[in-house]
């Protein structure tokens, strides 16, 4: 089955699909346990009793893996940890996969022909439920089909091999043998063909969320995503006596690139301008585009304006270093208005609207120049709402 490749955030999606699903693990754990300790006590088989024993400790720990998985990850988790936590559940997997075709090959070394049905029985509804539910990782649900139904497959054919004991006894057996055989491939075709549904789906659900909240030219996060990104931000500020600063940004100059060079160059510059922003902060940080040449840098947890200025003087300077666009060399600058939170409230809006007064000023001054929210743009804002 050829690798779809998906983005990190459906993979994430598609992992946590597994561990979303106890009930069928607790399921067929407890089918398992019931059934093995029935046979282990009515005959006295010690081998069984191990492998149901087994089962029933994997089981727990099973469940136990899900509940660590809810707890430990979040959505910052790399996807190399979530890598390392999918391997943890298909080694679960497999060894239950192991533990269920040890006990169908025991239980067919009995002429018991119910015990028998009741063993193919669990071996169907154990690749029915892995196909239903983790077909999303379609080689943990391919490998483990197929070690629970090949060595059954085998153990049948085995079987029908063996003494006869009753009329068609070899014939049916082979033909058991057969139906489980062509179930788990049938089954392979079905697992490839949800994966590539489930895939498509929550690509597509993907790729419709990024429009919403990106910005279609630079990537960047767009004024949905900003809020959402600042209400974050701003919880620990009310709580831990931090600040947090939100820089708007204007270029200085731009409008000239597009009449001299055309839109092609002006947004391949908006293209460099959005790598060298992001390249700059922190990665708890957010930068924005509101559209046209303005941007929005929200940077949080900082403990006194100084540090604020500090990012402001250095985008002033990475922004307004030339520009090398299809050999052309071209140059902008950058003005800046900074709000601070709480200095000036906890509100978007009103840290936008105050961040936009100082930025007023700064484009006033001339190019390359910043500017902090000051007491009379608070209240010259106030003045205007009433």
């Amino acid at each position: 089955m050829p690798a779809v490749p998906v983005p990190d955030a459906v993979y994430r999606q598609l992992v946590g699909m597994l561990f979303s699903m106890k009930l069928p693990i607790v399921g067929m754990g407890i089918v398992f346990a019931g059934v093995g300790s029935l046979v282990a006590i009515r005959m006295a088989d010690m081998v069984i009793a191990a492998l149901t024993a087994a089962a029933i400790v994997l089981t727990i720990a099973r469940v136990f893996l899900i509940d660590l998985y809810g707890r430990a990850v979040t959505a910052t988790t790399a996807i190399s940890e979530i890598r390392r936590w999918e391997r943890r559940y298909a080694l679960g997997n497999y060894a239950f996969a192991i533990l269920l075709a040890g006990f169908n090959i025991r239980v067919m070394s009995y002429h018991l022909p119910l015990l028998h049905l009741v063993a193919v029985s669990l071996v169907f509804a154990f690749g029915a439920g892995i196909v239903s539910r983790i077909s999303v990782r379609p080689v943990v649900c391919v490998v483990s089909l197929l070690l629970a139904t090949v060595p059954t497959s085998i153990g049948l054919a085995l079987h029908a091999s063996g003494e006869t004991v009753m009329a068609l006894h070899a014939e049916l057996f082979a033909v058991e043998a057969l139906l489980v055989a062509m179930i788990a491939a049938l089954s392979l075709n079905t697992v490839a063909h949800l994966y590539r549904s489930t895939v498509d789906h929550l690509t597509t659900t993907h790729d419709l969320a990024l429009l919403a909240t990106r910005d279609a030219l630079t990537g960047l996060p767009n004024r949905l995503l900003l809020r959402d990104r600042f209400n974050r931000s701003i919880s620990p500020v009310a709580q831990d006596s931090a600040m947090l600063a939100v820089h708007f940004l204007d270029l200085d100059g731009f409008k000239a690139i597009n009449d001299m060079y055309g839109h092609p160059a002006g947004d391949a510059v908006l293209k460099d301008v959005s790598q060298r922003l992001t390249a700059m902060v922190r990665s708890s940080d957010t930068v924005a585009r509101l559209g046209g040449d303005e941007f929005v840098v929200i940077q949080d947890k900082i403990s006194h304006k100084g540090e604020a200025e500090l990012l402001a003087r250095r985008i002033i300077k990475r922004l307004s270093a030339p520009y090398d666009i299809d050999g052309q060399t071209m140059s902008i600058s950058v003005s800046v208005g900074i709000a601070m939170a709480p200095e000036q409230g906890v509100d978007f809006e009103h840290l936008a609207s105050c961040a936009d007064a100082a930025l007023y000023r700064s484009k006033k001054g001339g190019k390359a120049q910043l500017n902090f929210c000051t007491a009379e743009d608070v209240a010259k804002l106030a003045s205007a709402a009433a």
